[in-house]
């Protein structure tokens, strides 16, 4: 017996699509939808990018769930090259390198031969603010904060003529003070410091500059800085006035590794010997302002080159 051979289910087709009156057969549900999604798949172009399929995905209404934004880490910043000896390619001659101490500080005999050539050269330094007693010193460097001493100079002439002592200075009133200093930086504030250190100084220490550093500093506009250089010039005492130039060349020439002003001041004190701890102040600030200057030292002519630890030297102006 010869079996019939099935036919094809494209001849099944052919013969459908010949014979209209035969039903056609009705494929199930899931095929149905299986062939749906498959072409759905084809047609539908591929997310180039989480937050593209998720725009898509919003605006199709499906119910595919957003595809998560990629976490970015964020990248450390680049460290600043170094030129020389702890020094930043950022800011040349600065000395912040030793005071992240990464430069060797100086022996005690390198730095009483520090100090013995600074007094050969300079045996009894003074300050460059014109004042006639401690308390027109006072009101001098006060008024130098974020000034030079020659635009305070300059201001000081007229108002010492005006007023020299507390009571002439409260009788002379805050706005005459404010007109005679307004040549010179934060003349407003500074006119009202004037008047009110002059009125506690008459009302509680008749009219005279106390000779204590911590009175000094209950002062209004005065602080550390100025009552250290009060103490030091007025009345002759060891302090360490630490200002720009005296932290830049502290650090610089190996004298202090600290990188706030007081930890400056606790060195130096500690460590100049205690026949030039009053000059000393003078000398460290008069070499940071005309030779251990902020962007160029002048280290050819500098009289403790050989001592310094600053690199790299300048050898030429």
């Amino acid at each position: 017996m010869v079996s019939k051979k099935k036919p094809s289910q494209q001849a099944r087709r052919r013969d459908g699509a010949e014979r209209p009156g035969k039903p056609t057969v009705k494929r199930g549900k899931r095929q149905e939808k299986s062939k749906t999604a498959a072409a759905g798949a084809e047609s539908k172009p591929r997310a180039k990018a989480p937050t593209e399929a998720n725009a898509m995905s919003s605006r199709s209404g499906g119910g595919t769930k957003p595809m998560a934004e990629p976490k970015i880490e964020p990248q450390p910043k680049p460290k600043p090259k170094t030129t020389g000896v702890g020094r930043s390619a950022k800011a040349p001659g600065a000395g912040r390198a030793m005071a992240a101490g990464r430069v060797k500080g100086l022996g005690s005999d390198e730095i009483a031969e520090i100090f013995r050539r600074f007094h050969d050269i300079e045996p009894e330094p003074k300050g460059e603010l014109e004042h006639t007693d401690p308390y027109t010193l006072l009101v001098a460097v006060v008024l130098s904060a974020q000034a030079t001493d020659a635009g305070v100079n300059k201001a000081t002439r007229l108002l010492f003529r005006l007023a020299d002592t507390p009571a002439k200075m409260v009788a002379l009133g805050e706005e005459r003070v404010r007109d005679a200093i307004k040549t010179i930086g934060l003349y407003r504030n500074k006119a009202r410091n004037v008047i009110a250190l002059s009125e506690k100084l008459i009302a509680e220490y008749e009219g005279r500059v106390p000779q204590d550093r911590d009175a000094l500093e209950t002062l209004p506009g005065v602080g550390r800085k100025t009552a250290n250089v009060v103490m030091n010039v007025a009345f002759g005492q060891p302090t360490m006035a630490v200002d720009t130039h005296v932290f830049r060349v502290a650090n610089r020439i190996g004298l202090s590794r600290g990188q706030m002003p007081l930890a400056v001041e606790d060195d130096l004190v500690r460590l100049i010997p205690p026949e030039y701890g009053v000059p000393a102040h003078h000398w460290l600030i008069l070499h940071g302002r005309y030779l251990c200057k902020a962007r160029k030292p002048e280290c050819y002519r500098c009289p403790i080159r050989d001592l310094c630890r600053f690199e790299p030297k300048t050898v030429h102006a």
